[in-house]
């Protein structure tokens, strides 16, 4: 193993860009030729690296993996799904990496889901798919599609064995056990039945990784005689497919980061030429769910924050007002039921779902007892039921599956995520923990959000240690959430705090829209005001707070250790994004061009341009007094390429060569790090050793 720190190898001759009069030297550029033997010696030298300077964590990364392999019901069993005359469940089996897929007959008289408490298979139940069995001899494994026809006899799914997001898509026939010969390689996510089951629909991806194409295949025939249902070259859009609820619809969507367009076809009949809801208008997003005779149109058409409407299933056109515009208070999506409507809506930082009788009665929001949560849909394939699947949880709360009568409005608790005892026996009780939301303010005086757990009885006079989480980007929300791995954290007397910075959609889309674009520093000046904040408040200080994101959160790691480097005793950088420019600057990389709408166009753009490279993390490197900075990447990912926290490590290296870096590179992963659940329990013990390691609690 080695005890030298790599040779960063800035040796070769550096790429050289000329944009706007502005010239861009890129001295580790090489490192992207990932099929050079020197890039693979490379990374291997930057993993026995960080393996040596971490080797004395070796015995804590074993206690923290032993901690939360105890705390979780490794054997379980998911609350079963009723879907036509099944339930349909996954199981977990200790020992084992992967879920095993089933389902089992309802029974007679049957309302309420067979429960397993300690994950025993349930009487007679009908294996589907075990992804232990298709994962053997693999490094890599992951499930992309698993989608089950209508009338339940076949099962489409899809596998990915390297990480790289494209899918070998199969059909199984669930009466006799056996696959078909129907393959298709090359898909990506996303499946559609007919009404019949006689086609499927699929989407396949173009050289930038872009979901270009719908095709339509079908059973039984050879996927060279798939024809193309939709093909998109709007380089900016990308497409999906999905079968509505009530299972009359195959819809194809459209979207780019700011427009978006729905086709449907009947899935009665698969071989119809696809009719458009509404033709695309740059800036208007919508999405579409059947209900009955109507579309139900969930819009931003003069609705900043979304309305809904709906048109005629039958000859779609104008849009009927349904729920107007309230600024303030955000929709997120509708779900059709025969008999009622679900809203998801966001409001004040926190998610909230609104039921809607049809034919009468008022509407309401179903109420939650605590200040800080989470709560959405989880699987509710029946389109004609009286009950309700939702998810719920909060930083204390673990996750929870409730039903919610539609009619009498009461809530029966299903199942909570069991905490077993953990290594020393310590039973876990949400009352020993508190979760509170503390505000911080931004530079240009916006009330910033921060969401903080810790153990009951934990010091704020500032000697207590702090990991801060960000994200920041596409609008995607970091609502509480409960994660039995952070316990291992709060009880060594760490604060956990999630920032919930512009950039993000907590407090609705204007949050989103000051946060990107030409905006986008208010990201990584909000999270600066956070980490500030929890110093000034008596939560933390600097030299006791970590820092932690990934992949857009990943860019933000990079971007406030050139903006604050003072504010932070350590960084944690997953998957980051921190190469942005040259990435954002180059059309044939995976994703770039349909980037252009949250970042802006750096090709087209002077003013892009310049600003982009005033915060861009590689760009910004300066000889800084950096804290310790541990990039995590994986060399298959093809949604931020493994080279970019490569060359930001080596510069940070060059540039200010006595900092702390350490580079983990996963050689069989894709973005979502390592695939089986132990090999990411040991991931998460590697990251929190290090972390508690740079809080003085390791």
């Amino acid at each position: 193993m080695t005890t030298e720190t790599p040779v960063p190898a800035a040796r070769r001759v550096p790429t050289e860009r000329v944009h706007h009069g502005d010239t861009v030297v890129d001295e580790y550029a090489w490192l992207a030729t990932k099929d050079d033997p020197e890039t693979i010696k490379y990374l291997n030298a930057e993993n026995a690296w960080t393996e040596a300077r971490t080797a004395h964590l070796s015995g804590l990364r074993t206690e923290l993996f032993e901690e939360i392999r105890r705390r979780t019901q490794e054997t379980d069993l998911s609350v079963p799904t009723r879907k036509g005359q099944h339930w349909y469940y996954t199981r977990t089996v200790q020992g084992q990496q992967y879920g095993v897929h089933c389902r089992r007959a309802v029974h007679p008289d049957e309302t309420t889901p067979p429960i397993s408490t300690d994950g025993a298979p349930l009487d007679g139940e009908q294996v589907l798919l075990d992804g232990n069995q298709l994962a053997e001899g693999r490094d890599f494994f992951s499930l992309g599609a698993f989608d089950v026809s209508p009338d339940g006899r076949y099962l489409a799914y899809s596998t990915d064995f390297s990480g790289d997001e494209r899918f070998t898509l199969r059909v199984k026939d669930l009466s006799t056990g056996e696959l078909l010969p129907d393959e298709i390689p090359g898909t990506f996510y996303g499946t559609a039945w007919s009404a019949d089951a006689s086609v499927l629909f699929y989407v396949t991806v173009d050289e930038a990784w872009r979901p270009n194409r719908v095709w339509r295949h079908v059973i039984g025939t050879a996927a060279a005689d798939d024809v193309v249902v939709h093909a998109e070259d709007d380089e900016r859009f990308w497409v999906g497919v999905e079968l509505t609820r009530s299972e009359r619809f195959v819809l194809i969507d459209i979207a780019s980061k700011l427009t978006s367009e729905v086709r449907v076809i009947p899935a009665g009949n698969p071989t119809g030429e696809p009719a458009v809801i509404a033709p695309r208008r740059q800036g208007v997003e919508y999405s579409v769910e059947h209900h009955g005779h109507r579309f139900l149109i969930l819009h931003n058409d003069d609705a900043e924050d979304f309305a809904l409407a709906y048109t005629s299933a039958d000859a779609p056109g104008d849009w009927v007002p349904l729920i107007e515009h309230s600024p303030g208070t955000r929709l997120e999506s509708v779900d059709a039921f025969a008999d009622h409507l679900v809203v998801s809506v966001r409001s004040n930082g926190l998610t909230g779902l609104r039921v809607l009788p049809v034919g009468g009665g008022d509407a309401h929001d179903i109420e939650f007892p605590e200040p800080l949560h989470t709560v959405g849909l989880d699987a509710n394939p029946e389109y004609r039921t009286g009950r309700l699947r939702l998810r719920y949880t909060s930083l204390v709360t673990p996750d929870s599956v409730y039903d919610y009568d539609l009619v009498t409005r009461e809530m029966t608790l299903l199942r909570q995520r069991p905490v077993l005892p953990g290594p020393d026996g310590q039973v876990y009780r949400s009352e020993d923990y508190e979760q509170q939301r503390d505000w911080a303010l931004a530079d240009d005086g916006t009330k910033v959000p921060i969401s903080l757990v810790y153990r009951r009885g934990t010091p704020r006079d500032g000697s207590a240690p702090c990991v801060i989480y960000g994200y920041g980007s596409y609008e995607a929300s970091m609502d509480p959430w409960f994660s039995v791995g952070r316990l291992s954290l709060l009880d060594r007397g760490v604060i956990f705090a999630v920032a919930h910075i512009r950039g993000g959609g907590e407090m609705g889309r204007r949050w989103y829209d000051h946060g990107k674009m030409l905006a986008k520093k208010n990201t990584f000046t909000d999270f600066v005001a956070c980490a500030r904040h929890l110093a000034k408040a008596g939560w933390t200080a600097p030299d006791r707070l970590v820092a932690r994101g990934g992949s857009a959160g990943g860019l933000l790691m990079g971007a406030v250790a050139n903006l604050a480097p003072d504010a932070f005793a350590g960084i944690v950088a997953q998957v980051p994004f921190v190469d942005a420019l040259n990435t954002i600057l180059d059309p044939s990389l995976p994703l770039t061009v349909t980037e252009w709408e949250e970042w802006g166009n750096p090709l087209a753009d002077p003013e892009v341009y310049a600003y982009m490279k005033s915060y861009t993390p590689y760009e910004n490197v300066a000889p800084l007094d950096y804290p310790a900075i541990l990039a995590m990447t994986s060399l298959n990912d093809t949604r931020v390429l493994y080279h970019e926290p490569a060359k930001w490590i080596a510069r940070l290296r060059a540039v200010a060569p006595q900092g702390d870096y350490l580079l983990k590179t996963e050689m069989e992963a894709g973005h979502g790090g390592p695939s089986g659940r132990y090999d990411a329990w040991r991931e998460e013990a590697f990251i929190n050793a290090w972390t508690l390691d740079r809080l003085g609690r390791a």
